[in-house]
């Protein structure tokens, strides 16, 4: 089932450093439909994500995060979700009616991507032995929302948003 209201909502899922913004947005040109990125609007209503987490715990961030994620897809377009929404049964809920593009990628190619990075779920002695048992744990609820898999390891952003595009336009 799609959204009635904006046929071309699609929204894209997978863990930290899957490339879900990067892809999003050449996605959503492609479409000719807006780009929303989760993460960044509930930093710009309630202030730095790590602060939220530290200030009222997990619990009170997944609901704002599911919030802000029932406001995307009320909008339409493409919405990027941050890596652990999916984690919540409510947020889940909201993305059975939608198509949802699971981005996954493999270990090798996300130590690129992370080093020197600031991702505080990530700070630990070994960064990518974090990333790996993240994405094991979430990989089941990634699975469970997708209606189809792309991987981002080691191809052109460009080319995996033309592929994605292409996919959507063709799930009428």
């Amino acid at each position: 089932m799609t959204n009635s209201t904006d046929p071309l909502t699609l929204v894209l899922v997978g863990p930290m450093a899957a490339g879900k913004t990067s892809v999003g947005r050449r996605v959503a040109r492609r479409l000719r439909v807006p780009f929303i990125d989760t993460d960044k609007r509930i930093v710009a209503a309630h202030g730095p994500i790590p602060a939220i987490f530290a200030e009222h715990g997990e619990g009170a961030f997944r609901e704002l995060e599911r919030l802000a994620v029932a406001d995307a897809l009320a909008e339409g377009g493409v919405v990027s979700l941050g890596g652990g929404a999916v984690t919540d049964a409510g947020t889940r809920d909201l993305l059975r009616a939608h198509r949802v593009v699971f981005l996954t990628v493999s270990a090798d190619a996300v130590a690129d991507r992370i080093r020197g990075g600031s991702r505080p779920l990530l700070e630990s002695e070994d960064p990518l032995d974090r990333w790996r048992a993240i994405f094991d744990e979430r990989r089941p609820w990634y699975e469970e929302v997708a209606s189809t898999t792309f991987d981002t390891s080691r191809r052109p952003m460009q080319k995996i948003a033309d592929e994605i595009a292409t996919w959507r336009k063709e799930q009428r």
